[in-house]
């Protein structure tokens, strides 16, 4: 009974302003698999274009999963992943407003985004929610809004923050629990881009807002956030569930 109730999430709010801050100041909770330690976000959270988004005009949130350095991904566990939504603060309103939210789509990178080479994940739809996916050496899993980028009006930004949920979950459950093996790190992120239509073109007509903390996906739903400025949010917290 226990075990449903948490499926649910009855047991409470999965995430708390506690875990927003901590996501975009503490460090990452591991090393990254594939990813040069030189790479400015390789180690901890960062702003990138922040609420600045200059000549770009459309906006869409995103995640990315990785294996631990030095690790290989169990063969009976997979990724669950659900509940991907974006909220921007509106300087009219002082509100924050639901901006994307509902299935989420995404693909195998090479782990160091080199040249933006991907190729199809091991996706499946889970019938409690989001999908679920496998991860593989030498490629991560980004993911983002399946609803695509919305348009925004860069005068009216005063906040942005992007939170999704995650979880170890077995591929069978008839099959050997293997997550203790598990060492996946994961983390949210959100980008600007040109236009809702733009192609992407070498990072020319796109730029992301911040790349959040990485954490370790555990058997137990865990937030993934990033929130801009942190002293907006919190004089003025977002929906948190």
């Amino acid at each position: 009974m226990l075990a449903l109730i948490a499926a649910v999430g009855l047991l409470g709010p999965v995430n708390s302003l506690k875990t927003v801050i901590g996501d975009m100041t503490l460090p990452h909770e591991g090393r990254l698999s594939g990813l040069p330690d030189t790479v400015d976000w390789a180690a901890k959270p960062r702003i990138g274009m922040g609420l600045d988004p200059g000549r770009f005009r459309a906006f869409i949130p995103w995640g990315q999963a990785y294996l631990e350095r030095g690790t290989d991904f169990p063969p009976n566990t997979r990724v669950q992943i659900r509940n991907l939504r974006a909220y921007l603060l509106s300087k009219k309103t002082g509100q924050w407003r639901l901006v994307s939210s509902g299935d989420i789509e995404g693909a195998a990178y090479v782990e160091d985004f080199a040249g933006d080479v991907n190729k199809p994940a091991d996706v499946r739809p889970e019938p409690g929610g989001g999908v679920s996916v496998r991860l593989e050496r030498g490629f991560n899993y980004h993911f983002w809004a399946r609803a695509g980028r919305v348009p925004i009006e860069p005068e009216d930004l005063a906040g942005v923050f992007v939170t999704v949920q995650a979880r170890l979950i077995l591929g069978d459950p008839k099959g050997p629990d293997d997550r203790s093996k598990a060492r996946v790190l994961l983390g949210a992120g959100a980008d600007y881009w040109l236009a809702v239509d733009s192609k992407w073109d070498q990072w020319k007509t796109n730029g992301d807002v911040a790349i959040g903390r990485l954490k370790r996906v555990t058997n137990s739903w865990r937030a993934f956030n990033i929130a801009v400025p942190l002293e907006t949010v919190r004089r003025n917290p977002p929906p948190l569930e």
